[in-house]
């Protein structure tokens, strides 16, 4: 049976930047090596799966390469195709079950707002090898389950970074995440993430990365909401607010492409 999916640029509304993700709905559980496949067909940084459970959904992320435990921005995306779709009411909160627990959705105005686990930071010293995949010195290292996070000293060494890719990839962590406070009025921090051992040499908005970034800055900024912008190519504002345990990032979605799928749920593609 075909599969509908949707291309949706997340953490803005404007096509063509944020950052991509493929949603997939399917009618059931399917194979994970046919997920993956379908993973590297659409070669977006995260393509997620979503199908039906008694109170909510499955929700499952891949990267060309591999599954993740945690993708934001495909999560955002996924809730923003259910009510597109109208397969959820629009005032119907939608519950996620994903490899990092329960996951929800809400719709605030214009708004997707989701609350995930913070994943927060301790200090860790620095690899080898970090300062000259950098080019530049940071200030501060750290790491949590998922990625180094590495503060530098400006905005300006934030979004002019040229980063050694080949050396962030012998890292042993997921991803490389670089931020600093920012100058530019009306966000708090700005970010930017790479990610060459998943395939994904930069992020555009990197939503799980966020969990990490907000128990960061509201540490050391003394704020539980705050606003940071990803400063890739594409680019994309994600609101930040904490509370406790948890992380809630909101932002916006739209849709770009509307595609099936012909080889359907789990389907032997030897066939």
């Amino acid at each position: 049976m075909p599969v509908p999916c949707l291309l949706v640029d997340a953490f803005t509304a404007t096509p063509f930047t944020g950052n991509p993700a493929v949603v997939c709905l399917l009618a059931g559980a399917a194979e994970a090596d046919w997920l993956q496949n379908v993973a590297m067909e659409f070669h977006q940084s995260e393509t997620a799966f979503v199908y039906p459970k008694n109170d909510g959904y499955h929700l499952r992320w891949f990267t060309p390469k591999q599954e993740v435990d945690l993708c934001g921005h495909a999560t955002l995306a996924a809730a923003h195709t259910l009510w597109e779709l109208n397969r959820v009411p629009v005032s119907q909160v939608i519950r996620f079950y994903t490899r990092s627990g329960l996951l929800t959705a809400v719709k605030l105005n214009n708004l997707i707002e989701l609350d995930i686990p913070a994943e927060p930071p301790e200090e860790t010293p620095p690899p080898s090898t970090l300062k000259l995949a950098l080019g530049v010195e940071p200030v501060a290292v750290l790491r949590n389950r998922f990625d180094l996070l590495v503060e530098l000293a400006s905005e300006d060494a934030v979004r002019q970074l040229q980063p050694h890719l080949s050396l962030i990839e012998g890292l042993p962590h997921r991803g490389l995440i670089v931020t600093a406070a920012a100058q530019s009025e009306g966000i708090d921090f700005v970010t930017r993430f790479f990610a060459p051992r998943l395939g994904v040499p930069e992020d555009p908005v990197t939503g799980s990365a966020f969990c990490c970034l907000g128990p960061y800055w509201q540490k050391k900024l003394g704020k539980y909401d705050l606003m940071g912008y990803q400063s890739s190519a594409r680019g994309g504002y994600v609101r930040v607010r904490m509370a406790g345990a948890r992380v809630y990032l909101a932002g916006q979605a739209v849709t770009v492409a509307k595609i099936q799928l012909l080889r359907g749920d789990g389907m032997d593609l030897r066939s």
